[in-house]
């Protein structure tokens, strides 16, 4: 049994989340390597700062231009979106793996699925319409559809009677249909037959192979993780007979059961490493090879994604802020936490005013046992000044509420 110190678990985290060690070239080709290694980047349309799926490649490119992504997405059609822990940008190549939920879809004896299906049945007529426009229209956005349901979507939220916004979004979730352009929060739908390589969607593999093969994907972004962190990871919750398939790969040497250590307390649960990671835990344990960086986080950073892990890993309780009534918020509305090195040392709190092109530091938050030295500050101003950049900022306004003794270092 291999042991590992909560340290080196945190620096795999890091490293193959592609925090830490030699950044990718900020160019198509980098991109891709990330999302390789993540497999998927949630997609969110919030932009106080910056939309979630930017600023997560961002943390590990540094400055890029984001019409590499949109040309993996719309030209070269290596990335396409759709649901993995949430809503998300995800790669081609992965596709067979993505079907099985596509086939499932809505196909259980929940209430919500079979409230899904009876909508369905109610109006086939018009997803039949929307089918016969895409195949002799080509693209469309969802204002060009007109609504011919037969029985209206009714809510008690945003979504009541937004009847051919929800029945594309089933049509999505189905594998029907995939956005193939977007503008900001303006998408134009297309059959996913028409948009993906053939190759794609053609390849079906058996849900034990998916299985077997996300639970590694899972698993290797972690870095290291129990076997809930790899079913709360990448397709979350979607991995059926995950207890034999653990079993299997431990079996096959594709996977390695380890213990985390901290002086005389062993973690509970039984943690796992992949064989591929084996050298690295073995190099950083060797006290060999870590390269950290200090950046800053999108709220909804692959890194952080599940509360209950980042808590037991870092001692660092985040929630998002952004539906909570101002008067009562903590920290913020979208606020960034600061990674440093292996640890997460702060937050900051940050608004992109597009108008004036001035990024504000509206407050800086510290752990209480982050280091307040002028080398880390000036880490931290430089991970601001790259983000101010990569908006197109022409200044960095900080507020007052700013650790006291580093104030003096603003000006």
């Amino acid at each position: 049994m291999i042991t590992l110190s909560p340290k080196i678990v945190r620096q795999l985290a890091v490293t193959r989340q592609r925090l830490a060690g030699p950044q990718p070239k900020a160019d198509a080709t980098g991109l891709l390597e990330i999302f390789r290694d993540l497999r998927c980047v949630q997609i969110d349309p919030i932009r106080a700062v910056e939309r979630t799926q930017l600023l997560v490649l961002w943390s590990r490119l540094g400055c890029y231009d984001p019409a590499h992504l949109d040309h993996l997405l719309w030209q070269e059609r290596a990335l396409f979106e759709y649901w993995a822990h949430a809503a998300s940008i995800v790669l081609t190549e992965d596709f067979p793996l993505h079907q099985i939920h596509m086939r499932s879809y809505a196909q259980d004896d929940s209430v919500w699925s079979g409230r899904i299906q009876t909508w369905l049945a109610e109006n086939t007529a018009f997803r039949q319409h929307i089918f016969e426009r895409l195949r002799h229209e080509g693209p469309l956005a969802i204002n060009e559809i007109e609504d011919l349901t037969d029985a209206a979507w009714a809510s008690t939220g945003w979504t009541n009677e937004r009847n051919a916004s929800r029945m594309m979004e089933f049509m999505w979730l189905m594998g029907e249909v995939v956005v193939v352009e977007r503008q900001g929060i303006k998408k134009k739908w297309g059959l996913i037959t028409d948009h993906l390589p053939e190759q794609s969607t053609t390849e079906t593999w058996p849900e034990a192979d998916v299985v077997r093969r996300a639970a590694q994907f899972s698993l290797r972004a972690l870095g290291a993780g129990t076997r809930k962190h790899i079913n709360n990871h990448f397709i979350r919750g979607r991995y059926p007979q995950l207890d034999i398939v653990l079993t299997e790969l431990v079996e096959a040497g594709r996977i390695l059961p380890v213990t985390v250590q901290e002086g005389e307390v062993t973690w509970p649960e039984t943690w796992y490493l992949h064989a591929d990671d084996l050298p690295l835990a073995e190099q950083l344990q060797a006290g060999q090879g870590w390269q950290p960086r200090t950046t800053l986080l999108s709220p909804f950073d692959n890194l952080i994604c599940d509360r209950e892990r980042t808590e037991l890993l870092w001692d660092f309780y985040f929630r998002i802020e952004i539906y909570v009534p101002k008067a009562k918020r903590q920290y913020g509305y979208y606020v960034l936490p600061i990674l440093h090195g292996e640890r997460l040392i702060g937050r900051i709190d940050p608004k992109m005013d597009r108008k004036s092109g001035l990024l504000y530091i509206n407050a800086m938050y510290l752990e209480p046992d982050a280091p307040q030295d002028a080398n880390t500050f000036e880490a931290i101003h430089q991970a601001i000044a790259d983000l101010g950049r990569f908006l197109g900022a022409k200044a960095i306004v900080y507020d007052d509420q700013i650790p006291p003794d580093w104030q003096p270092m603003m000006y």
